[in-house]
């Protein structure tokens, strides 16, 4: 595994203060030299610009009371369904529950938080132990079968009467299947049924990204920087953000949510906000783990720190391109689709401040 960010990249993602009003949400006054943090320690090549300031809020609320009683009641849920075995107390210092609590800053419940948490902590589960973490039993070779069968208990397959009985055996004996059961039937208590639909159409997507990459551990193989996007685009940030007007106890209508313009600005908005993760993770993940710092540099034969740099100017390029389309929306649409870009731009403050203090990429948490 690589070792900690230096220290040049240690200043790199402090999250700034997010503006109050929704044209600052939708605006400027977001940069910062954080960025430091992910850079390599090297000195800039002559005639090279700085790098440039990330694009993104920070959080709109933190309440720490409140962050931490959402993630003891996680950690203890996690422990019911057997997750992370031996591992809880490594659990708690991630603090999913402080990252719940940030990126939703309209809900006040914790019940409805927590929610929200065993669907988060359920993904990452499933990505550790399916996908990433041989030690954790992770072989692409099954990925594929996994997965199909997870989605069964996702999207709940009706067997016939005959077969039924195992396929039950497997969403009680399989703590993975477990999570995402008990996850989602907490979650229920909250959704309507296409807010519940939506978060499962999201995670079939998610699925056919956890199997591209498997394929690329599979067949040794580094994709080109175009197919690693693809795959992010997939694989992002959007199972948990589509919670967004359910924990804030409010539905965006169908019509709405599924427009091809408001889903290229939200799908924007999780695509950066995933390589945001990508910029957090790259020093904790070993040689053969795929983030798109490190796609840049095998494909434009490039030092850390140029692949840095590119990464954050297409982090910014998205963020951007988000900004300019909910912008525009907001002038169009109906006052719900306003109140739901704007809980996005407070998502993306939220997971902002998450990355910059979880104790998953540092050693400390606050």
């Amino acid at each position: 595994m690589a070792g900690a960010p230096s220290a040049e990249l240690a200043t790199v993602l402090r999250p700034e203060p997010a503006a109050a009003s929704l044209v600052r949400r939708f605006a400027g006054g977001l940069g910062t030299s954080a960025l430091r943090r992910f850079v390599p320690e090297e000195p800039a090549p002559a005639g090279e610009d700085d790098m440039p300031e990330l694009f993104c809020p920070g959080p709109l609320r933190d309440d720490p009371a409140l962050g931490e009683e959402v993630n003891e009641r996680l950690v203890e849920w996690a422990d019911q369904v057997g997750i992370y075995p031996g591992a809880l107390d490594r659990l708690r210092t991630c603090n999913f529950g402080r990252l719940i609590m940030l990126t939703h800053p309209a809900a006040q419940d914790p019940d409805r938080l927590l929610a929200a948490a065993k669907c988060v902590v359920a993904e990452w589960a499933a990505d550790d132990y399916y996908v990433d973490e041989v030690s954790l039993g992770a072989d692409p070779k099954v990925v594929g079968s996994r997965l199909a069968k997870l989605h069964a208990i996702v999207d709940p397959a009706p067997l016939p009467a005959r077969y039924q009985p195992e396929l039950d055996g497997f969403r009680e004996a399989e703590p993975i299947a477990t999570a995402f059961r008990t996850a989602m039937e907490h979650l229920a208590r909250y959704t309507s049924p296409a807010q519940l639909g939506r978060f499962q159409h999201q995670m079939s997507i998610l699925y056919v990204a956890w199997n591209q990459e498997a394929d690329w551990h599979a067949n040794g193989r580094t994709p080109p920087v175009w197919e690693y996007l693809v795959q992010r685009h997939l694989n992002s940030y959007l199972p948990p953000m589509i919670l967004v007007d359910v924990l804030a106890g409010y539905e965006l209508s169908p019509t709405e949510f599924f427009h091809p313009r408001v889903r290229r600005a939200f799908t924007m908005a999780g695509d950066a906000a995933v390589l945001l993760n990508d910029l957090h993770s790259a020093s904790h993940e070993s040689d053969t783990d795929f983030n798109l710092p490190r796609v840049i540099a095998i494909e434009e034969k490039c030092t850390p720190r140029e692949a840095v740099k590119r990464t954050v100017e297409i982090h910014n390029e998205l963020m951007r391109t988000f900004v300019a389309e909910a912008s525009a929306l907001s002038l169009t649409g109906s006052p719900t689709l306003v109140r739901f870009l704007a809980d996005t731009w407070a998502w993306l403050g939220g997971s902002r401040e998450w990355h910059a203090t979880t104790g998953r990429y540092h050693a400390t948490s606050q």
